[in-house]
Order: C-alpha cells, then sequence, then structure tokens
C-alpha cells in the first residue's frame, strides 16, 4: 500500500524553477497569462485573460465560486511570551479548532489582544480546541479585526499588505464568506471583463463551496484506499441549478471556473443533471473519472504531488497536462495561487 502511495506521488511530479512561483496577482487582474488547449484539435495557443471570449466555446456558460476568504489566521501570545501562528478551521459547540505552528500547552490562555484569549482545552495530533474568552457568535468579528490573510505557504515574499490582500487574494465577487483560500482561477476576472463576456453571449453564474485546510494537505494512503478527499461544504440555489441544467440539456459548453466549481457540479450530478444542491463533498477526481457535468474548465497552474494536478489529468490525461506544464515552465507563465492560468475547452 505504500509503495502505491509513493508511485502515484512520484507520477504526479514535476519540476520548476522556483522563481516561477507568483508572490503577487497580476495587475491588472485580467493582464495575467493564458495557455488556451483546445481538446477536440489538440491545439495550444497563448493569449491574457483580457481576450479569454476570443476562445471560450460558442454561448459557453461559465461557472464560478462565490466563496469569500476570511482572515482566518490569527498571531497569538502564549504564557512563555512566545508567539504563535494559527490557523481557524472549524467551530465545534462553544470551542474553535485549529492548527498551529507552535507548540500549545493544554489548560494555558494565549492571548490575542488585551482581554482577548483562547484557552487551550485539548490536543489531538496537529490540531487544537480552543475555548475563546468571549461568547463564540463574536468569532467573526474578532477574526475580521485581528486575523490575517491566510495565503498558502509557497508565497513566502509576497510585497502585499495585509490590507492588500484582503483585496488581492479575494474574487472581485466574493459573498459568501467562509473559505482559507481563494478559488484562485476565478482572481484573474475584473468586473469589466466579466460584463464584456455577458455581452459577447457568454453566461455567468455563480455557486459557493468554502475551501477548508484540505486544499493544501499531501496525499494519503487513506485518500488512495476511500477514493475520497477532505470534506468541503457547497451550495447551488435552485434557480442557478435550473437554468444549468436547461442549458446543459440545450448542448451549451459548461465551463467550470476553477477545481471547486468542478467539484461542486460533479457532486451535484445525477444522471445528468444538478440534483443534489447543498451537501458536503470529498469526492476525489482522478484519471479514469467520466465527468458528468462540465465540459471544459479554467485552472491555475498547481502544485507538484496534488490533488488538483490529478483532477486536472482527469480531463486531459497526465501524459498532456504535463506537456502543457513543460511549454508553461518554458515560456516562463507564473504559478500557484497569484500565478497564471490555463483554459481547457
Amino acid at each position: 500500500m505504500k509503495q502505491l502511495l509513493e508511485q502515484t506521488i512520484q507520477a504526479y511530479d514535476y519540476a520548476f524553477p522556483e522563481t516561477l512561483i507568483a508572490q503577487n496577482p497580476a495587475s491588472p487582474r485580467d493582464s495575467a497569462k493564458l495557455l488556451i488547449y483546445d481538446r477536440k484539435n489538440d491545439e495550444v495557443a497563448e493569449s491574457t485573460f483580457a481576450h479569454i471570449g476570443e476562445y471560450l466555446p460558442k454561448n459557453a456558460v461559465l461557472v464560478f465560486n462565490q466563496t469569500k476568504v476570511f482572515p482566518a489566521r490569527l498571531k497569538v501570545t502564549k504564557p512563555t511570551g512566545g508567539e504563535a501562528r494559527i490557523l481557524y478551521i472549524a467551530t465545534e459547540g462553544d470551542c474553535i479548532r485549529v492548527m498551529s505552528d507552535r507548540k500549545l500547552i493544554v489548560g494555558t490562555n494565549v492571548l490575542i489582544a488585551k482581554d482577548l484569549f483562547l484557552t487551550v482545552v485539548s490536543h489531538d495530533e496537529k490540531q487544537y480546541l480552543l475555548k475563546p474568552s468571549f461568547p463564540i457568535q463574536q468569532l467573526a468579528a474578532v477574526l475580521e479585526r485581528h486575523g490575517i490573510t491566510p495565503i498558502p505557504p509557497y508565497i513566502k515574499k509576497t510585497p502585499l499588505t495585509e490590507s492588500a490582500l484582503r483585496k488581492r487574494y479575494q474574487t472581485v465577487f466574493a459573498k459568501h464568506s467562509g473559505s482559507v483560500a481563494a478559488p484562485t482561477a476565478s482572481l484573474h476576472f475584473t468586473d469589466r471583463l466579466l460584463k464584456k463576456l455577458q455581452r459577447s453571449g457568454i453566461d455567468i453564474r455563480f455557486v459557493t463551496l468554502h475551501v477548508n485546510i484540505g486544499t493544501f494537505a499531501p496525499l494519503t494512503q487513506e485518500h488512495l484506499d476511500t477514493g475520497a478527499l477532505h470534506i468541503e461544504q457547497y451550495e447551488i440555489d435552485k434557480e442557478t441549478a435550473a437554468f444549468l441544467n436547461n442549458a446543459k440539456k440545450e448542448g451549451r459548453p459548461i465551463i467550470g471556473v476553477g477545481t471547486t466549481v468542478v467539484r461542486t457540479l460533479e457532486s451535484a450530478t445525477k444522471k445528468g443533471e444538478l440534483k443534489n444542491l447543498s451537501d458536503n463533498t470529498s469526492i476525489f477526481i482522478q484519471e479514469g473519472y467520466r465527468f458528468t457535468f462540465i465540459d471544459g474548465m479554467i485552472t491555475n497552474f498547481h502544485v507538484p504531488q496534488s490533488s488538483l494536478l490529478m483532477l486536472v489529468a482527469a480531463l486531459i490525461g497526465k501524459d498532456k497536462l504535463f506537456e502543457l506544464y513543460r511549454l508553461a515552465i518554458k515560456h516562463k507563465f507564473r504559478f500557484f495561487s497569484f500565478g497564471d492560468g490555463m483554459l481547457i475547452r
């Protein structure tokens, strides 16, 4: 079993220069580079997101994730005077579950600010249960005031301030708070670009999937054994589902913007229609999976050995995926969350 995990991880590994890891987003957003792969004709083109409308299939429907990133990370002071950085994961009763980059001692208090602290209730592997000194209903307000935007660990030298990150590591249409990571394929879209696409006959619809810390978690043997990933919550409103189901029946191309949208639509589909509109999903899409709802996708360039990489490979095949990645590396596309993107049609 361990050998299977190692083989899978090795199969989805690739080398790249670290200088290609984007430390800040493109400005303006839609100036990010775009790699276009046409599956039917096996053709590749290069452009920018500002011109994506020229490459989208006729009458396509773009589906975006309107989740909103909240400042889920906190700097806290331990009784020793040392600092720890904790990341909010979930609320459990009147406590919160967090991850910490430093060891916390059960029974002690960690200070957020004057008169605001968290009591360490229990410790389970890499996670802690903490009880706030304030009512749990005030957590969102406390995070908004004292929290830090939880950018991915590979963004180590971003020039953006916290204030700038709250705007730039967020889609222009973010609506429902609940994610610890942005749906990064959507970061390339501006209000102006969205309106331009709509004027050209492209319909735009929104779903919600709240991205949790599992999106950064490495693949494990359990993932391979169960065929399931981390659990994330999604929701599609009835009006949107009815529109998308009708568009699908009419043969209009459904383009998922980002892996989170693809996971949402594929999880909600039964017998070719969106039916399960509000649920948790742990869907693990990998090669051999038959897509039931989406016809294409827009996605960033993902980290090696990740489930996100495997999802994209399920759509175009691993060999083609790495062929496109080698081309992107050669042409100095920027990688990962703040990087450039790819349209697969």
